[in-house]
């Protein structure tokens, strides 16, 4: 069975759970709660791709909360952000930078850009 686990940042933050402290309404916290647990169940309510590997799993509570996650493998649920339809597009360009750091510091992506070839070597020779 996977399991869900915040994402811890190098400098020891955890951007998830410091949005979901701040939540000021307990039923929201319970409904974003059980979003998680389905989650670490293998389940996927409601969730729909937003670009780059990053997962968005939508509540219909409120002012549509929503889980932004990341899959590890088959065994790794990684919760990255949790947020409200109101700043849905800073959250998902914020989701996708925390989801390139967690791959670039795990050694699934290169810490530099890949250097652009010439166009001489992707020219075919004649």
């Amino acid at each position: 069975m996977p399991e869900a686990r915040p994402y811890q940042r190098k400098d020891g933050s955890c951007p998830f759970d410091e949005r979901f402290e701040r939540l000021g309404d307990p039923r929201a916290a319970a409904r974003i709660d059980t979003t998680v647990r389905k989650l670490a169940r293998g389940l996927r309510p409601d969730v729909r791709p937003v670009g780059e590997g990053v997962l968005e799993a939508r509540i219909d509570y409120g002012p549509g909360y929503r889980v932004y996650f990341g899959l590890d493998g088959r065994e790794l649920v990684v919760l990255l952000l949790c947020g409200d339809k109101r700043t849905q597009t800073e959250d998902i360009a914020f989701a996708k930078v925390l989801w390139t750091e967690y791959r670039t510091r795990k050694g699934l992506l290169s810490a530099k850009p890949a250097t652009p070839r010439p166009e001489s070597i992707l020219k075919p020779k004649e």
